[in-house]
């Protein structure tokens, strides 16, 4: 029985002594048991040519250092950043050779025997066609059977030839592969402002071919997610790395952080394609699970999104453009129809619209007027009223009818109750709208006892409506903003309350002063108040106009 299991050993080590390792082409891990070293090997790989293009050949050379030798080893050429080999290889002597890798022959080298070596050539032969970049070498040394090394690399030998653009196969949309582009449906090779993405599942759903089509400054990503907003979402990226050369990487993305590069994992077949310096184009195998979170309720639906922006020494920057697919698409069902999620109907922007100029413009000066300028142009008027009078009854009616007609619009378009606070907010606006020229009508004479009863509720519904009139914008905005990561639009109507606030405390300011028979300011013939308000009135029409032109972008 001893003799018996002794001969089993030896023959384990004669398999691996006679270097016809095929089987571990991907990884180049020898099946000895134990893991690779981590320390600098002390061995080389070196090429004779720093550059190189089709059909080229390249003399290889492994070298052991300070007196070491190795008795086993495998070599292989690779695309930067790919684990599929690349090239032939033709061997010098009886020492090392050939081996199929990837279903092709001769795209390996091994030894033939477990002797010590101490330097091995082999000559390897560029390809004359199809996806050619910079590439590596790539070797395992093997000294003994517990210590070896895998990964060692040579320099890169930069790709000088033609590069051939390969543009995604748009044809295979709704055939073999789901797809999904912006502007939807668009042709990536007849239209280079196409962005694009395919995902092509294989017959036993182990892997998935994707592609990635875009012009960017620095990258490209994809993703898959759980909703339309951004945030634990499975992503690659295809972009620049710190030499200006593409690189595919494996992140996931935690929300309006940069996302975690992960390592890339399954992923083979990689090919890049960097067009006019800022169209880029990537595809690869990957056979990694997609991993969202726990609020995935599917393991084949998700919505698919591209991303793009510029880059700054290898590292993604907040990107410039992004989309979002409308529904959830099925990587397993090519058949189905992937579209851009719409932007807000022009109904619903003009909706918004009107309510900012309701209550940002007209509401907020004819509120300012009642309060701070009565004083102004006294008993001058029409139809025995003073002109504040006008202006003030003028402006409030305006935006009664603009409120009005955006709460129909809006309504007329939903046709049902949508939840949430906005539209509680908006009814209550509008209700409060209706009631106070209602109150006003019936208001009694100026010098009447009990006028102080309008007075104050007059003034706690212009309050009450002021108040919900902004948190109803401030909610609104969110919504349009929903999707957005910088959300700069309610940071722009931050900046309107705050100079809101600013001017109500100068007038406030101005007015004490003025019952004190002192002045704060003086602008020669113009009244304080009312260079305060012209003032106000620059400053509402800067924000209103941003926040209008936000809008009409969403």
């Amino acid at each position: 029985m001893f003799l018996y299991v002794l001969l089993c050993c030896v023959g384990v080590v004669h398999c691996y002594g006679n270097g016809r390792v095929s089987s571990v082409c991907g990884s180049m891990m020898p099946n000895h048991g134990s893991n690779a070293q981590t320390s600098t090997a002390p061995f080389t790989v070196t090429a004779d040519k720093i550059t190189f293009k089709e059909g080229d050949q390249i003399t290889v050379v492994l070298n052991s250092q300070s007196g070491k030798q190795f008795k086993g080893f495998m070599l292989q050429a690779r695309q930067v950043g790919s684990t599929t080999s690349i090239g032939t290889f033709n061997v010098v002597d009886n020492i090392a050779q050939l081996l199929s890798c990837d279903g092709a022959a001769n795209r390996a080298v091994s030894h033939t025997s477990d002797s010590s070596k101490s330097t091995v050539q082999a000559k390897w032969t560029a390809p004359t066609s199809g996806q050619i970049g910079n590439i590596e070498f790539r070797a395992t040394f093997v000294e003994t059977a517990n210590t070896f090394w895998v990964g060692v690399t040579s320099p890169t030998v930069a790709y000088t030839g033609t590069v051939t653009p390969v543009v995604p196969s748009n044809p295979d949309c709704g055939n073999t592969k789901v797809c999904y582009s912006q502007p939807s449906n668009c042709d990536p090779t007849a239209n280079a402002g196409c962005y694009f993405m395919a995902v092509q599942r294989s017959s036993d759903q182990s892997e998935m071919r994707i592609e990635m089509f875009g012009q960017a400054d620095g990258y490209i990503a994809i993703g898959f997610s759980d909703d339309q907003a951004m945030g634990n979402d499975d992503i690659y990226i295809c972009g620049k790395d710190s030499s200006g050369k593409l690189q595919v990487q494996h992140a996931i993305s935690t929300g309006k952080t940069a996302p975690t590069i992960l390592s890339l994992g399954n992923v083979t077949d990689i090919k890049t394609t960097l067009m006019n310096g800022n169209t880029i184009n990537c595809s690869f195998t990957s056979r990694n699970a997609i991993s969202t979170s726990v609020r995935a309720l599917s393991t084949s639906e998700y919505y698919l999104m591209i991303a793009s922006g510029s880059s700054s020494q290898g590292n993604i920057l907040i990107h410039a453009n992004k989309y979002v697919s409308s529904t959830k698409a099925n990587l397993q069902d090519p058949s189905q129809v992937v579209t851009s999620a719409e932007g807000f109907p022009a109904i619903v922007k003009a909706h918004g619209c009107l309510m900012l100029i309701s209550w940002m413009t007209t509401g907020s000066i004819g509120m300012l007027i009642a309060r701070y300028l009565k004083g102004v142009a006294k008993e001058h008027g029409c139809f025995g009223k003073d002109f504040w009078f006008m202006a003030h009854v003028s402006l409030m009616v305006l935006s009664v009818i603009a409120t009005a007609i955006a709460f129909i619009l809006v309504f007329s378009y939903a046709q049902d109750w949508s939840g949430g606070a906005h539209p509680v907010l908006g009814c209550l606006v509008m209700i409060l709208s209706l009631i106070q020229p209602i109150v006003a009508a019936f208001r009694c004479e100026p010098n009447h006892e009990q006028r102080f009863v309008f007075n104050w509720a007059h003034s706690f519904i212009a309050l009450a409506v002021k108040g919900l009139a902004v948190a109803a914008i401030f909610t609104g905005l969110a919504l349009f903003e929903e999707n957005e990561e910088d959300q700069w639009m309610l940071k722009v109507m931050g900046g309107f309350v705050a100079w809101e606030a600013l001017i109500y405390i100068l007038q406030d300011l101005n007015l004490r002063g003025r019952k004190n028979d002192s002045k704060i300011c003086s602008f020669g013939s113009m009244r304080p108040e009312t260079v305060l308000l012209l003032l106000y009135l620059l400053g509402n029409l800067a924000f209103l106009i941003a926040l209008l032109v936000g809008i009409g972008r969403t």
